[in-house]
């Protein structure tokens, strides 16, 4: 992608928000680069199924992802897969931190990563134009964590890619952990430690039906009530108010105020009702929920030769769609029609 001198604004200022037909306005875009993976973790892949679906040219992503920036969007946020495995993301990341809304405001740009390439990238990341990451990492126990990527000496690597971050101040810097009933439940008091010592964001994450396999059931979800009691026990914990209606964790500080958790619990509490956001899939599909039974082939009709007012007619009516709620635990539900690597976190 070749750089530019000046920001790209949006001409699209006459679009009123994007809203869905429950009155949601959403402003949140999660963008897969990439649906390959270079961990096998347990509770997401099978460790047999590879990347399934192609991936886009820089200059589509940028294309697409500015249409829906002209219709509100205001959070830009890369996921996979892996996203740093995707070659050219510091120049993505340099393109979309020169893009303007509407109101002529920079986008709020994060990106999601299993940290194992991050040392060496969290630097150029900053330096493009990144504002934040989020790590995910399923245990601080290194025999634990090791068992759960399949991958040998993984630990260490994911440990000098958050210090990494940390020092390129890519904050606050979030540590997504998935929790599954003994599995790595075990973990959970270690991960209040390492909140407060790393001075990072501890979330924990209820398992979800979105693995490759068929792991999931409702007795391996461990709670946000549970998982609050547990810490509690031994560093006690205040609820701290949300920043806004849509955000998706409900957090928590510990009584002298250092260090915080955050617990995003879609199984036992969800947060349907306030859902600010909208996924596009590394071969340019709308989900407008991570569990959708239906995908919307918004790069079909770019290649097709549909222009830019058409396109955003199509997000418009697309988003209008989005579901009211997931049915996790209820009769009729089904599984998405992807797994997570697939759809982009």
């Amino acid at each position: 992608m070749a750089a530019a001198s000046r920001p790209v604004s949006s001409p699209l200022a006459q679009h009123p928000p994007l809203t869905d037909s429950h009155g949601r306005v959403i402003h949140d875009l999660r963008v897969s680069i990439t649906d390959r993976c270079n961990y096998k973790c347990v509770y997401c892949r099978t460790g047999e199924v590879g990347a399934q679906y192609p991936e886009l040219e820089g200059e589509e992503y940028l294309r697409l992802i500015r249409l829906f920036v002209g219709l509100g969007i205001t959070k830009v946020r890369l996921t996979g897969g892996e996203p740093l495995l995707r070659r050219g993301v510091v120049e993505l990341v340099q393109e979309l931190a020169r893009v303007r809304t509407p109101k002529g405001d920079p986008l709020d740009l994060a990106l999601t990563t299993n940290g194992h390439l991050l040392e060496s990238l969290a630097g150029p990341l900053k330096a493009a134009g990144l504002d934040r990451v989020t790590v995910s990492m399923d245990a601080v126990d290194a025999a634990t964590f090791e068992r759960i990527t399949r991958i040998p000496g993984s630990f260490p690597v994911v440990l000098k890619g958050i210090r990494a971050a940390r020092a390129a101040e890519l904050t606050p810097l979030k540590i997504n952990c998935v929790l599954l009933r003994g599995f790595n439940d075990d973990q959970i008091e270690g991960f209040a430690r390492f909140a407060r010592e790393e001075d990072v964001v501890v979330r924990f994450i209820e398992f979800m039906p979105l693995e490759e396999g068929r792991l999931w059931t409702p007795e391996i979800v461990v709670t946000l009530k549970e998982i609050v009691e547990r810490i509690g026990r031994t560093m006690p914990l205040t609820e701290m108010p949300a920043r806004e209606a849509s955000e998706t964790a409900r957090r928590y500080t510990f009584a002298d105020g250092v260090g915080e958790i955050g617990i995003i619990a879609p199984v036992s509490q969800a947060f349907c009702g306030a859902c600010s956001r909208v996924r596009l899939t590394s071969d340019g599909k709308i989900r407008t929920c991570l569990f959708s039974q239906v995908e919307h082939d918004l790069y079909g009709r770019l290649r097709a030769g549909a222009g830019d007012e058409e396109l955003r007619a199509y997000i418009v009516r697309i988003v209008q769609g989005k579901e009211a709620r997931h049915h996790i635990g209820e009769p009729e539900f089904l599984k998405p029609s992807r797994s997570m690597v697939h759809i982009g976190g």
